[in-house]
């Protein structure tokens, strides 16, 4: 972005969100000013997105029958029978997935998640260093940030031949995703823990999303952030408030393995730092909005809170410094939507208006 471009309407502003109305000044590329006077405009001016928990390789299948086993007139939603490695159905379609049309369907969600209104994500990546690597092929020329969070494949064999795959790893991407405290050898777990806290490189954990089970071996690796906790009772909350680590909640994601709700509004009232990721592209679109409408409407959350689980929480788990709000000096990762568009006609506040009723053909333009 270069020269200089003024951009009018009701800007969502600062850390805490606030709407004022008014003008934002760009500068090559830098928020030169921020002005508050009237407008005529009825554009909304919004920080991007941050999804900060996905799996875009899923993206090769996105219709999955959702259980194995069918009730009635429905088939029984199944955590194991879908996402649980090393068998479950989304590990068998990526082992029988060439590496081009891995990446084919990387790029196509990464685009998705542009159109849609996300800026930056974090992605577990499966594979070991094939799939970062598959994951860097994908993102190239795609400007959008990225945390890359690889796997080892190594199940068993000596020390060396794990802390080499590990240490393999982390040379390419930017840190670890573990499935689970259950799905590896806790001895193997501790390897990789060590090697990750000896490079600083993130080491983030799913736990608690089936039962209870997982959390506090989960909780034992001093971990960097918690993917899902469902099933987290309040001894583990308040640990994970005491000890200031970030759960990464995916409410969408949850409803369709049939694991149930996590306890959102405890974790929040503890101050945990949460935000929220749409997880397993075989499962869900990584649409931003999706998640924010059921936050606000199933699960209760205040809108504002909403809208900051899903920008500037994210950003900050992710340590991307400089985005999810707005900002004089910053660097604009801006969505611009149609506040007068048939569906936002008539909201009174651009926040409550995002969060429960926005959609991604609202969005004009995006400015990053």
């Amino acid at each position: 972005m270069a020269g200089e471009q003024i951009i009018s309407g009701k800007i969502i502003l600062g850390p805490e969100p606030e709407v004022i109305e008014g003008n934002i000044c760009l500068k090559n590329g830098v928020i030169e000013n921020i002005e508050e006077e009237h407008t005529s405009s009825e554009n909304i001016i919004s920080p991007c997105f941050v999804n900060s928990h996905t799996h875009i390789g899923d993206s090769v299948f996105k219709d999955p029958v959702l259980g194995n086993k069918v009730v009635g007139n429905r088939f029984e939603r199944n955590l194991d029978y879908l996402v649980r490695p090393p068998n479950g159905l989304k590990h068998r379609i990526l082992k029988n997935t060439s590496e081009s049309k891995l990446i084919k369907y990387m790029e196509k969600t990464i685009e998705d998640m542009k159109t849609t209104g996300t800026f930056a994500f974090a992605d577990f990546r499966e594979g070991g260093i094939p799939g970062v690597m598959a994951l860097k092929s994908a993102l190239e020329a795609k400007n959008i940030k990225c945390r890359i969070l690889g796997r080892i494949t190594r199940t068993e064999g000596d020390i060396s031949d794990i802390v080499y795959e590990a240490e393999r790893v982390l040379s390419e991407s930017d840190g670890f995703g573990i499935s689970g405290a259950g799905d590896m050898d806790l001895k193997i777990l501790e390897i990789v823990r060590e090697v990750a806290a000896s490079y600083k490189k993130t080491f983030f954990i799913h736990a608690g999303e089936k039962d209870k089970n997982d959390i506090d071996a989960a909780l034992s690796f001093d971990p960097d952030a918690l993917i899902h906790m469902t099933h987290a009772e309040s001894r583990h909350l308040k640990y994970v408030a005491d000890e200031k680590k970030t759960i990464i909640i995916c409410p969408r994601s949850n409803f369709i393995t049939g694991v149930g709700r996590a306890p959102v509004e405890k974790m929040l009232d503890l101050g945990i730092n949460v935000a929220v990721g749409t997880d397993n592209v075989m499962l869900n679109s990584t649409n931003m909005f999706a998640e924010m409408e059921v936050l606000t409407k199933v699960f209760g959350i205040d809108d504002r809170q909403v809208f900051k689980m899903c920008t500037l929480n994210g950003a900050s788990v992710l340590n991307f410094n400089d985005i999810g709000y707005i900002e004089k000096g910053l660097s604009p990762k801006i969505m611009i939507l149609n506040g007068n568009s048939d569906n936002l006609a008539g909201i009174t506040d651009p926040i409550r208006g995002i969060v429960r009723r926005a959609r991604p053909d609202d969005i004009l333009t995006i400015i990053n």
